[in-house]
């Protein structure tokens, strides 16, 4: 699976947006299937998270534990996040990437996730979870960006 997403956010400055998506423990904040997010020893010198997301399907709730990494990071505009595991199994990849760019009147940030899993199953449910978590996350992301002085 493979997704983009565009969120624009009225009044924001790129520099309080990307404040939001630059690390990996500010997501519980505003995206709900982001459940749990542990700091873990630095990767290579790059900041590392356990990351718990949890979701409901009908009835049903699944959850997933990954180990991400910030593998990059250009100050303000870009970052990017991966599943690099810390033993010897065969997983799924995930990757997350974020982009912040200005706007009139506020600011966007672009978002792209990559996954080659199977964890919710086929027939499109992990793309209507993340559809139903975006429309959700945007107005709390909103609400966090317009409630933090810029720096």
């Amino acid at each position: 699976m493979h997704t983009t997403v565009e969120l624009f956010i009225p009044h924001a400055t790129t520099d309080d947006l990307f404040r939001q998506v630059a690390t990996l423990d500010r997501y519980p904040a505003w995206m709900r299937l982001v459940h749990r997010v542990e700091p873990l020893e630095p990767d290579e010198g790059r900041p590392a998270w356990r990351v718990e997301l949890r979701a409901r399907v009908g009835p049903f709730a699944r959850s997933k534990q990954l180990r991400m990494v910030r593998t990059e990071h250009e100050p303000g505009r870009h970052v990017r996040f991966e599943r690099i595991p810390d033993d010897d199994k065969d997983h799924a990849e995930w990757v997350l990437s974020a982009t912040v760019t200005p706007g009139e009147g506020g600011a966007s940030v672009w978002t792209e996730l990559t996954y080659t899993g199977g964890l919710w199953g086929s027939g499109g449910v992990l793309q209507r979870v993340l559809d139903d978590e975006i429309r959700r996350g945007k107005d709390a992301l909103a609400g966090l960006v317009s409630a933090e002085p810029t720096r």
